[in-house]
């Protein structure tokens, strides 16, 4: 895609230092990308009394993909409203331990495709009475469908297994449609999958995460079981992620703000740099991607590293390397 509008939400914390490190990657391969920052996060909010402006919707609404940082307390203030804005029904986390790194199941290769528009995430919350709160979650079969679809789909494409995890045997009637819908989708498409309990399936992927490939999930165990992974291959400042719609999508870390280290140059760019490659993936530069991975995964091999790998290199000294291995 020739001359593709890029939009740059690099928000706060080291999401402002690891954001431009992956633009840097992107713009080394990619120079017809047209860069558009636009600014969303604690910091805004403090300044404009709004933490997301519409201009920044506007901005990542017109564009091709969008790179996102992180986000502070205003989190679920801003990184909802912009998976909405590019329509993001999939939310797609691979979790991989890579050589050099000191991973504690370094035969991890998985991926969650996590449902990204309603469960529990729909924020439908309200206080009944004083002290007496309610959350309203929200699974349709629609939106189960379609998340299953992606999974099988992406599941084929790269040659995983399928397993879908879910609490049907408790919350009966919403895990219970959502089970339903993968299995219709598996049996329209004749496709082999697992099935496993959530909670079960935490346990399973701590001690055997070699058996499992694409995880296809509900919102909120697609959030926790990523999140445990991550701690299986190295830590979340390993860990891309898509937000994909049917037009549009947005790439972000899975790592927050990071505040303790935020300001002194050392947070790990890997994290955003391989969401750089998914998003080069989505927009069709499959060779460029590659080049990418293949150039993240020399430097973790080889350093250098930063603090949270055991090494002592700054940001921009992985991103470096990592830019001059793409030569």
């Amino acid at each position: 895609m020739a001359d593709a509008r890029i939009a740059v939400v690099p928000g706060d914390g080291i999401g402002r230092e690891v954001t431009p490190a992956a633009v840097r990657v992107l713009d080394a391969l990619a120079p017809d990308f047209a860069f558009v920052e636009a600014d969303a996060g604690d910091a805004v909010l403090e300044a404009t009394g709004d933490p997301l402006p519409e201009e920044t919707v506007e901005t990542v609404e017109g564009a091709d993909a969008t790179l996102f940082g992180a986000a502070g307390e205003s989190a679920a203030d801003v990184i909802l409203p912009l998976r909405a804005a590019v329509g993001s029904y999939a939310n797609v986390r691979p979790a991989r331990a890579y050589p050099g790194v000191d991973a504690l199941r370094p035969e991890t290769d998985l991926v969650f495709v996590r449902e990204n528009t309603e469960g529990v995430y729909a924020g439908i919350e309200s206080e009944i009475a004083p002290g007496v709160t309610t959350l309203t979650r929200v699974v349709t079969e629609a939106a189960s469908r379609r998340i299953a679809e992606f999974g099988f789909d992406y599941a084929e494409r790269h040659g995983y297994d399928v397993t879908v995890a879910h609490k049907a045997n408790v919350m009966r009637t919403t895990d219970g449609q959502f089970l339903d819908a993968v299995r219709a989708v598996a049996d329209e498409r004749g496709a082999d999958h697992e099935e496993a309990l959530m909670d079960a399936l935490a346990m399973h992927l701590a001690l055997s995460p070699e058996a499992y490939g694409v995880v296809v999930c509900p919102n909120l165990a697609g959030d926790v079981l990523s999140d445990l992974a991550a701690g299986l291959v190295g830590g979340l400042g390993l860990l891309p992620s898509a937000n994909v719609g049917s037009d549009n999508a947005l790439f972000e870390p899975v790592h927050g703000t990071a505040p303790d280290i935020a300001g002194e140059g050392v947070a790990n760019p890997v994290a955003a740099i391989l969401s750089a490659a998914m998003l080069l993936e989505h927009l069709d530069y499959d060779d460029e991607a590659t080049r990418v991975r293949a150039a993240v995964e020399g430097v973790l091999e080889d350093g250098p590293r930063t603090p949270d790998l055991g090494g002592d290199a700054t940001t921009e000294d992985v991103t470096t390397a990592v830019v001059d291995r793409l030569d």
